[in-house]
C-alpha cells in the first residue's frame, strides 16, 4: 500500500530541487490528501479527483486548476503505484475570460512616481519610486522585480538576471537612464539602510526585502492618491498592468515604425518571459489604438493587392 502522504512529500521535495517554489500546490495537495482519508481512499482515483476539484465553490477554470495539480502528482505517482489512475486531460475543460488590462499613459505613470516620492521615509519613497519606473519600461512582472538580488543587477553592463517569477530565467538589458535611475537607487538605499538584512536589492526600510503584500498594498494607495481608482473592467488598475502597457506600447511603436511584428514577436515572448507565444499574441487585441494601426495596415495591403 502507498503512504500518499509521504508519497506527496517525496513529490514536493524532488519538484523544489528543480526550483519549483510549490506553495500553493502544497497546500491544495494536502487538502485532497484530507479529502481522500475522509473517503476512505487509499489510492489516487479520478473520480475521487474530480469529486475534490469541484468541491469548492469557484469558476469552472478552478476547477480545471485543481484537478490539474492532482494531474502532475499523479504522473510521478504511478512509478510507485500502479493503481494510481492519471485524471485525462480533457476532464473539466473551462476558459477563464481574460480582463483587459488597464493600459496607462505615460502621464499616469509620471504620476505615480510622483506621488511615490511623498512617501516617508525617503529609502521607502525612493524604493517605490524605482521599481513603478522599472516596471513600467522593463515589462517585469511585480514578483520578478522584487526577487531580484544585487547580485542579479548588473549596474556596469545595464542588464538584469530575472530568476524569480513564472517565466524562464532570462537575461534582460536596460536602456543607459534606466541603468542611472538604478545606481542611484542603490547608493540611496546603502547611505540609508545600515543594515541590510537581505541580498534583496530592492528592500523596505528595515533592511528586509520588500514583499509583494507590502508593495502592492502601497501601490493601491498610490493609485487612490492619483485618481485611478474605478477605472477600467477591475477596481483598480494593478502594477501588472505596467506590463500590459509596456508590451502593448512597445507593439503600437513597432507598427508606426512600419516593423514586420510577426518576425518581431518572439523577440518580444523571449523579453516578456512567456513560455508560450500565444501569451504574446494576446496583446494584439489588448488596445483600440492597436487595433486602429493593425486596420491601417491591412487597408495598405490590401490597396497594393488591388
Amino acid at each position: 500500500m502507498t503512504d500518499l502522504r509521504s508519497a506527496v512529500n517525496d513529490y514536493l521535495t524532488v519538484r523544489r530541487q528543480l526550483g519549483f517554489q510549490l506553495r500553493e500546490p502544497e497546500r491544495l495537495l494536502d487538502d485532497y490528501l484530507s479529502f481522500c482519508e475522509h473517503a476512505g481512499e487509499q489510492h489516487l482515483t479520478t473520480e475521487l479527483a474530480v469529486r475534490w476539484a469541484r468541491s469548492v465553490k469557484a469558476h469552472p477554470n478552478r476547477w480545471q486548476r485543481r484537478l490539474g495539480v492532482i494531474r502532475g502528482f499523479a504522473r510521478y505517482l504511478t512509478t510507485i503505484d500502479p493503481e494510481t489512475e492519471i485524471p485525462s486531460e480533457d476532464l473539466l475543460r473551462a476558459a477563464l475570460p481574460r480582463v483587459a488590462p488597464y493600459l496607462y499613459s505615460q502621464t499616469e505613470i509620471t504620476a505615480l512616481m510622483s506621488a511615490a516620492r511623498e512617501l516617508s521615509p525617503p529609502v521607502r519613497a525612493a524604493t517605490f519610486e524605482t521599481i513603478i519606473g522599472l516596471l513600467a519600461v522593463s515589462g517585469l512582472r511585480a514578483g520578478e522585480a522584487l526577487g531580484l538580488d544585487r547580485a542579479d543587477v548588473d549596474l556596469h553592463d545595464g542588464a538584469l538576471h530575472v530568476r524569480a517569477g513564472k517565466g524562464k530565467q532570462r537575461e534582460v538589458p536596460l536602456h543607459d537612464t534606466t541603468t542611472r535611475a538604478l545606481v542611484d537607487y542603490g547608493r540611496l538605499r546603502d547611505r540609508s539602510v545600515t543594515e541590510l538584512q537581505s541580498p534583496a536589492f530592492f528592500v523596505s526600510p528595515s533592511g528586509s526585502r520588500l514583499s509583494k503584500g507590502a508593495f502592492n498594498g502601497t501601490f493601491a494607495k498610490l493609485i487612490r492618491r492619483i485618481g485611478l481608482e474605478g477605472r477600467g473592467q477591475r477596481a483598480r488598475p494593478r502594477a501588472h498592468d505596467l506590463r500590459h502597457s509596456f508590451a502593448v506600447r512597445t507593439l503600437i511603436d513597432w507598427y508606426r515604425d512600419g516593423e514586420d511584428v510577426d518576425r518581431q514577436m518572439p523577440l518580444l515572448s523571449t523579453f516578456l518571459g512567456h513560455v508560450d507565444p500565444a501569451s504574446t499574441y494576446w496583446y494584439l487585441q489588448a488596445a483600440p489604438e492597436l487595433l486602429a494601426l493593425i486596420s491601417e495596415r491591412l487597408e495598405g495591403l490590401l490597396e497594393e493587392l488591388s
